[in-house]
């Protein structure tokens, strides 16, 4: 049974840092390309992040591009995703998905994902 666990969410001043971290379960983490989603309030699920099984190629929408780095450590089954310069626009909660190397690959349906972790930006 595949489990994703998401942590490291919290409250954050607009231009601060944050590091969530997804512990993995039940699957053969190495083998998949895993991405981390965001929902905001009152919107859609948006694709974050995304990044190729062995953690050579990376992914991002224009949104967070230049501040947040995905990466993942395999032996520990663990991705993570360094957020940097938050903005209250960054407020969300935040997913980790077994899958959705690209944003065009992530199928919002059917991808396994977490319980999320929520990630607010304020002063």
């Amino acid at each position: 049974q595949v489990q994703l666990v998401e942590s490291g969410g919290g409250l954050v001043q607009p231009g601060g840092s944050l590091r969530l971290s997804c512990a993995t379960s039940g699957f053969g983490f190495s083998g998949y390309a895993m991405s981390w989603v965001r929902q905001a309030p009152g919107k859609g699920l948006e694709w974050v992040s995304g990044i190729d099984s062995r953690g050579n190629l990376r992914n991002y929408a224009d949104s967070v591009k230049g501040r947040f780095i995905i990466y993942r450590d395999n032996a520990g089954r663990t991705l993570y995703l360094q957020m940097n310069g938050l903005t209250p626009e960054d407020t969300a909660v935040y997913y980790c998905v077994k899958g959705g190397f690209r944003a065009s690959t992530w199928n919002r349906d059917t991808d396994s994902r977490g319980q999320g972790t929520q990630v607010t930006v304020s002063s």
